[in-house]
């Protein structure tokens, strides 16, 4: 972060706000013309300060409503093992976001799924055919409470 004067700062918060500013919007917030806006906008995309750009969908109205945060322990654990198991899920498009964690527990993974009976079927036809998978533990999301996909800067 050394290199991001407070400028740069005010361009990441307004875009994690809203990414669909044109050029000419962000620059008006920001005070400046649209040349340096822009040429900012690239230097933080190519340093990977900005990684990609997405739009938050609703779950809800794409049946994929019920959450489950999936806490899982492999059998035994090495790089080899971790490597295969982390390429497994990156295939899995109910697998929305995982972590590598410590604890009693190796992965957390957050699973969208339409309902109950679906989440069941995929315990037991997908992750449950993963051979390194040893034993997990399922935590359903009553409520969201607060998802910000912005980060504080």
């Amino acid at each position: 972060m050394d290199t991001l004067d407070k400028t740069d700062l005010q361009i990441l918060r307004i875009m994690q706000n809203n990414s669909k500013l044109t050029t000419k919007e962000l620059a008006s917030q920001v005070n400046l013309s649209t040349t340096p806006v822009f040429e900012r906008l690239k230097r933080l995309e190519s340093e990977g300060y900005i990684k990609k750009y997405v739009a938050v969908l609703d779950p809800e109205k794409l049946n994929c409503g019920f959450v489950v945060f999936c806490s899982v322990k492999l059998r035994r654990l090495n790089r080899d093992i971790a490597r295969e198991f982390t390429r497994v899920i990156q295939d899995i498009p109910e697998v929305t976001e995982c972590y590598n964690i410590s604890g009693e527990y190796d992965y957390l993974l957050k699973i969208h799924a339409p309902d109950m009976k679906y989440y069941q079927e995929f315990i037991l036809n997908v992750l449950g055919t993963i051979e390194s998978l040893g034993s997990l533990t399922s935590t359903f999301v009553m409520a969201e409470i607060k998802q910000n996909y912005g980060i504080s800067i």
